[in-house]
């Protein structure tokens, strides 16, 4: 379920990028520009975005520490 939500978070900010792109080729003036340096940008952001893991889950017999077996009873 995570690696599904980074890979879409990765395709959606590389369909920005390429937008970017697009519209740098509409655009003029400082536009255009805040337009590629977001183009270049975002690569970096991406992967950065689709690498970052949320906390791990665990389980509350691993995290019980050592276990005296000598006061365990059946």
């Amino acid at each position: 379920m995570d690696r599904r939500r980074r890979t879409r978070n990765y395709l959606l900010t590389m369909a920005l990028r390429t937008a970017c792109f697009v519209m740098a080729y509409l655009f003029e003036g400082w536009l255009r520009w805040t337009c590629v340096v977001l183009a270049v940008l975002l690569p970096y952001v991406a992967v950065v975005i689709a690498n970052a893991v949320g906390p791990r889950r665990v389980s509350p017999m691993s995290s019980a520490g050592p276990v005296d077996r000598t006061q365990i009873t059946r």
